[in-house]
């Protein structure tokens, strides 16, 4: 069914608005994904805060204009279906790759991240993004290892002085009577 004039400009005002806060674009053709395969990873990309939406080319350039996904409108072609990670950056990418595997017919074309108009190959790098909660445990990680280091390091201080045990030398409190 075609769309007419006012539809057209809501569905790009609505890609508009995703795409200005979009953390990364991959465009995939999905020629031959069946009803099945296309509902099951809609569901999936609602549940990892992925956008996806099929939408034709003229209106998708027309969305991204002025956005730092305006440098894939020149390279938009065939039918597409458009990912974009809206909650973090690897999210569209995994989306896009895990579906890949189980359907030959799903091919990445495009990726698009931080301004950058990147090969399909790149959907590979993207997916390998850490998601909030992996980078949230690196950063407690790096944010631990100066306390660890330094517990190290009295431990060492104390057992070089031959003090042993740091807590055995400190007096045991008298008990109640």
């Amino acid at each position: 069914m075609a769309l007419n004039l006012s539809q057209k400009q809501e569905v790009v005002a609505e890609l508009a608005e995703v795409a200005a806060k979009a953390h990364s674009l991959v465009a995939a053709e999905y020629a031959g994904t069946t009803v099945a395969q296309m509902t099951a990873m809609r569901k999936k990309a609602r549940e990892t805060g992925v956008y996806l939406r099929v939408v034709k080319n003229t209106l998708a350039s027309r969305a991204v204009a002025g956005t730092e996904f305006e440098v894939v409108k020149d390279v938009l072609v065939g039918p597409l279906l458009y990912a974009f990670s809206t909650e973090e950056p690897g999210a569209a990418g995994r989306l896009i790759k895990e579906f890949a595997k189980g359907n030959d017919k799903l091919k990445t074309k495009v990726v698009a991240w931080e301004g950058k108009l990147l090969s399909a190959e790149h959907v590979d790098v993207l997916a390998s993004l850490p998601t909030r909660e992996q980078a949230l445990a690196m950063l407690a990680r790096v944010l631990a290892e100066p306390a660890s280091m330094f517990a190290r390091v009295v431990k060492a201080v104390a057992d070089q002085q031959g003090g042993g045990d740091v807590a055995a030398d400190v007096p045991a409190e008298a008990e109640p009577a």
